[in-house]
């Protein structure tokens, strides 16, 4: 049986479902990635190159749908290959963000085709126009945002199936797609993500921080206002007046994932911390930059409290690690986070109240002893719901039968 991975930034989401199909006799297994594709043992990679393009000629409302039919031209040939050199994929999973979806149906009108389906964009009710401080699109940005959803329309009635990996994720689907879709997460490494009290992390100015120090630890790829950045640097003041010994651990870079980018070409980062800069105490709030995994498992291991703040968006992997790290969560009062944390496992708070945030951080450092039933079945959660050895065999169930 030949089983074809399709991704962009391959193995991405794949990478535990491809490694373990590997293992199983009479399967083989290939995967189409751009350039920055990682390879992954016993998969064949074909990598493609998509030639930067000027599509100003393009209308406005076509431009995303015209660069993802350049890429799709380079999945055809990289699929072309693979049929030239043998390879028939009985199944194609694919994630269909970036238009690579587009020519799967042609190139193999045999196979079963499964879309990775993570998030449909709206102009209302998810992460657009959430936040009132930011502005609201225009009615042009609206329609250009909902043609977003173009090739993940025609990707989904070309396929057999889809996958996402939450229920609210698949509910921002629109409904009659949604009996389609599957909700199957690809799982986490909740064996390298585990709760060790003797852990230390080391600050980039030489402090020594334990889980005998109060630390809050905050996380996201990128620091930007669609996961709560401006929104926990906000709330840093009153803590750090409440809690004089607290540390603040803050791990991201400075660019952009998701959104607009930031004014007069600074950064979300320095913005926010501009803004804060004269009422906190500098020296316990340590930027750490992008970090190796291993420095990022020990931040989230001598973790007092961490912070976990989206708008209404995909859930990240973090909070997934932070939960199986056994951390005291503490997570804004948004659609995917109502999915997971339910009282017991973590605390939800409210977006947009500062206040209200630091409140509840303080009190959480106040009273660490209290909270130490809320990290085991945060951790409890991670393995039962989220374990690699949890979802990746249900994954290939899905996928070969």
């Amino acid at each position: 049986m030949d089983i074809l991975f399709v991704h962009n930034n391959f193995p991405a989401q794949f990478k535990n479902l491809a490694a373990t199909l590997t293992l199983y006799p009479g399967i083989r297994v290939a995967a189409i990635g751009s350039r920055g594709s990682t390879d992954v043992e016993r998969v064949r990679l074909q990598r493609y190159t998509l030639e930067p393009t000027d599509v100003a000629e393009t209308h406005p409302f076509a431009r995303r749908f015209d660069l993802e039919c350049r890429r799709a031209e380079q999945i055809l040939y990289a699929a072309t290959a693979f049929i030239k050199q043998g390879f028939a994929p009985k199944t194609v999973i694919a994630h269909c963000g970036w238009g690579e979806t587009l020519p799967l149906r042609e190139a193999f009108p045999r196979a079963r085709i499964i879309t990775y389906s993570e998030f449909y964009y709206r102009s209302q009710g998810l992460d657009v126009n959430f936040d009132p401080e930011f502005g609201s699109l225009s009615v042009d940005a609206c329609v250009s945002l909902q043609l977003k959803n173009a090739a993940t329309l025609l990707s989904l009635i070309e396929s057999d199936d889809g996958i996402a990996p939450t229920l609210w994720q698949k509910s921002t689907y629109p409904p009659e797609l949604q009996p389609k879709i599957s909700v199957l997460h690809e799982g986490v490494d909740t064996g390298t993500a585990i709760p060790d009290r003797n852990a230390t992390l080391t600050t980039p100015s030489g402090i020594n921080l334990t889980r005998d120090t109060e630390v809050v630890t905050y996380v996201a790829r990128n620091l930007e206002p669609l996961r709560g950045y401006h929104v926990f640097m906000r709330a840093l003041p009153q803590l750090l007046r409440q809690r004089p010994n607290a540390h603040v651990v803050i791990i991201g870079d400075d660019k952009v994932s998701y959104g607009a980018a930031p004014p007069g070409g600074r950064s979300w980062k320095s913005i926010f911390l501009a803004e804060v800069a004269a009422q906190i105490d500098t020296r316990r709030v340590h930027f750490l930059g992008p970090v190796s995994h291993a420095t990022y498992i020990k931040a989230l291991q001598i973790s007092s409290v961490h912070v976990y703040l989206t708008y209404p968006f995909v859930l990240s992997w973090s909070l997934v690690e932070a939960m199986s790290a056994g951390c005291v969560i503490l997570a804004s009062d948004t659609g995917p986070l109502q999915e997971v944390i339910d009282g017991q496992n973590g605390m939800l708070t409210p977006f947009f109240d500062t206040a209200g945030l630091a409140s509840k951080m303080a009190h959480i450092l106040a009273n660490q002893r209290t909270y130490e039933p809320m990290r085991a079945a945060a951790r409890a959660t991670a393995l039962g719901r989220f374990s690699i050895e949890r979802c990746v065999p249900r994954l290939v169930d899905f996928v070969t039968r």
